[in-house]
């Protein structure tokens, strides 16, 4: 299984993330593919993201049992620590 989670992301890539998953909430999308499939869906959200931001998250052989990705400016990154993937917050952008 495998959830990506959009925002601000432009009609044309929820357009398609629709034709492949299923919308449960606005900008959720589940769904259940290979990897080579996860991987070509996740490429097309890279492309068309444009000033959104977005995770993917699946099963996957790990000692948590998942793997996620993101793309887009988001306070989130993921980082390795110790064999894990965690969640690292960026300070706020502060206006000048």
């Amino acid at each position: 299984m495998m959830v990506i989670v959009v925002e601000g992301a432009p009609p044309r890539l929820r357009g398609r993330l629709a034709a492949w998953l299923l919308e449960i909430r606005a900008g959720v999308y589940v769904g259940d593919y290979s990897a080579r499939t996860r991987e070509r869906i996740w490429s097309e959200v890279e492309a068309w993201i444009g000033e959104g931001d977005a995770v993917m998250a699946w099963k996957a052989p790990t000692d948590q049992g998942f793997d996620f990705v993101t793309v887009g400016r988001n306070r989130r990154r993921p980082v390795e620590f110790d064999g894990l993937k965690l969640v690292a917050f960026a300070p706020p952008d502060r206006p000048p």
